[in-house]
């Protein structure tokens, strides 16, 4: 209805500007928002008050002059012009039915909307470094980074998912040097394990599968490893000079062919973990986007060949620098270490120009909230290149915390005590676990009860939702065991019977889909979405308990079971987005 409402005043606007020769901005964004509640209307305009300056007319009179040119709609019973000069308008009883008839008449398709017009959009989430498997933290990320993807797909946008995986750098390093170790253990060869190592059982599995498919390839005398190294953390050293120096001395004793066996079998192992994980999480991805790729084809040189022709690199202490502080960023940072690496920024920068120049319009990155510091270099970088850095936009999730009863649990990758995103979801299951992630801002502070996730209450957000689903498919279950089938179309034809005051509630709730899924796809915040079912399926609930559907009475039956039957759909395809089950029983 606001499409329409907003078309309407289109129109009276052109004619109107043709009058009093007002000349019309090519983008005007015509804002229609809800109703402030009885006497304001339905639907409220703030045009005239916008344009009243260059228009040179009062507001007040500009409004009323632009009601006197709107053409007449069905569902329109009249056009008011309200306090400074908003403009009101009041719809027809059956308006408000006619989106019933519409969900009936579309079914999935109801509420989706060309509003992006094809406009191709990356959407980056996750890129958790394949360390160790996921934990709960990343899991908030997923759920979000794919209710963004599927609200934005509702929405007409051209959406491609990606997942950066870092496999290059320091941390693969460090993971390459954890596996050898337990390597070495298991073929009789201890050494002391590296106190900043990745722990856990998953380390083992890789060590023994490196053992089970290459016998003693890269066994190496233990004391040779550690010989002359920096003390360790636990011994009164530094626990990073002592990895660093532990890795230089495993690429030395393996030589690099060896070295980068158990680099690729580690990296290939968790990858494929996380990968499987986040499939039977209900994420997917259009692609897996391979930092070694980006290193090993040349593309971050050639990326920084092109700042150093530029002229925004520079040599400082054996090192170069990217003047990223002349970009908007507070300092300038290192693109190139002293022993000649390049640095993790060096990749994200080739990385970010790749998506450019892919042809992407937008690009949206879903990061964790320890980011923050990172989005203005990045933007930074896309600044030297003369790309226009609203083109691509941070949202940045904070981590979920999960409690056990009173007991926070911990997710340290290193330290290898974590709950992982698998034991998370065996435990509440996906819909419990994506719906929770997502009904809030991402920014916002997530307490994830594992109690309340998995009891069947009111409480429980997500089985509320599913609940009123269930519900209406137990009606129907109910009408089939009595011979009852109801008759959609005599239902829509007495739909105007339907005038209690639970029953106009639901049937404005289920006319505001289309403007939630747009809202939502706008703000890029699908917790509009989760919100907007919640109180969907207390409206369904407050009238499942108030009043009877399968009545004596043929004509009224049909219209309750067709309105029912459309909130259904509409918890049905909200639910879809969300990436979370619609069960016909619970």
């Amino acid at each position: 209805m606001k499409n329409d409402l907003a078309r309407l005043l289109r129109q009276g606007l052109e004619a109107l500007a043709a009058d009093i020769g007002l000349q019309l901005p090519d983008n005007l964004d015509i804002q229609i928002e809800r109703g402030r509640g009885s006497g304001h209307g339905d639907y409220a305009s703030n045009l005239a008050m916008r344009l009243a300056k260059p228009a040179g007319r009062p507001p007040r009179e500009l409004a009323q002059a632009l009601v006197d040119q709107l053409p007449a709609h069905p569902h329109v019973e009249r056009v008011e012009v309200a306090g400074p000069g908003f403009i009101n308008f009041f719809l027809t009883q059956d308006a408000a039915a006619a989106a019933v008839a519409r969900i009936h008449q579309e079914g999935r398709e109801y509420g989706r909307s060309p509003l992006g017009a094809g406009r191709r959009v990356l959407v980056e989430f996750v890129s958790a470094n394949p360390t160790g498997p996921l934990h709960v933290g990343h899991g908030r990320g997923a759920a979000f980074g794919s209710a963004l993807g599927n609200l934005l797909e509702a929405t007409g946008h051209d959406v491609h998912r990606e997942y950066y995986v870092n496999d290059a750098g320091r941390q693969i390093h460090i993971l390459t040097v954890s596996v050898l170790v337990r390597y070495l253990e298991h073929r009789g060869e201890p050494v002391p394990f590296p106190v900043n190592g990745y722990r856990g059982d998953y380390i083992h599995a890789i060590a023994r599968d490196l053992e089970a498919q290459h016998g003693e390839r890269f066994r190496v005398a233990g004391p040779s490893l550690t010989a002359d190294l920096p003390a360790d953390a636990n011994a009164g050293g530094d626990k990073e000079q002592y990895i660093d120096a532990l890795v230089e001395r495993a690429r030395g004793l393996l030589g690099e062919e060896r070295y980068r066996e158990i680099l690729n079998t580690a990296v290939a192992a968790i990858t494929a973990d996380i990968e499987e994980d986040l499939a039977a999480f209900g994420v997917r991805y259009d692609r897996w986007f391979s930092e070694l790729g980006l290193v090993d084809s040349g593309a971050v040189s050639r990326t920084l060949d092109r700042l150093r022709t530029a002229g925004a690199l520079y040599e400082k202490d054996g090192a170069e620098w990217f003047r990223s502080s002349e970009y908007g960023d507070e300092k300038d940072r290192v693109v190139r270490r002293a022993d000649g690496q390049t640095t993790y920024f060096a990749s994200d920068i080739a990385y970010h120009l790749d998506k450019f120049e892919r042809g992407f319009e937008q690009a949206i990155d879903v990061f964790g909230a320890d980011h923050h510091g990172y989005m203005a270099r990045v933007r930074a970088s896309l600044a030297a290149f003369g790309l226009d850095t609203t083109k691509l936009e941070f949202r940045l999730v904070q981590f979920a915390i999960l409690y056990r009863g009173h007991e926070r649990l911990q997710m340290s990758t290193r330290s290898g005590e974590f709950v992982t995103l698998r034991e998370l979801r065996e435990e509440v299951g996906n819909d419990a676990a994506r719906f929770f992630y997502v009904m809030r801002r991402p920014e916002q502070h997530l307490d994830f009860d594992l109690e309340l996730a998995k009891s069947r209450s009111n409480d429980n957000p997500v089985y509320y939702v599913q609940y009123a689903h269930a519900r209406v498919c137990s009606v129907l279950a109910q009408a089939a065991e009595r011979g009852i089938e109801p008759d959609t179309h005599q239902g829509l034809s007495a739909l105007p019977r339907l005038t209690e005051e639970h029953e106009q509630t639901l049937i404005n709730a289920l006319g505001r889909y289309p403007e939630i899924l747009e809202a939502a796809a706008v703000a890029h915040e699908p917790h509009q979405l989760a919100q907007y079912l919640r109180e969907l399926a207390g409206a369904f609930h407050t009238y499942y308990n108030a009043h009877t559907f399968l009545v004596d009475d043929e004509s009224l039956r049909d219209a309750r079971m067709a309105l029912i039957m459309a909130t259904r759909q509409v918890i049905r395809n909200g639910l879809d987005i969300l990436g979370v089950a619609a069960p016909e029983s619970m």
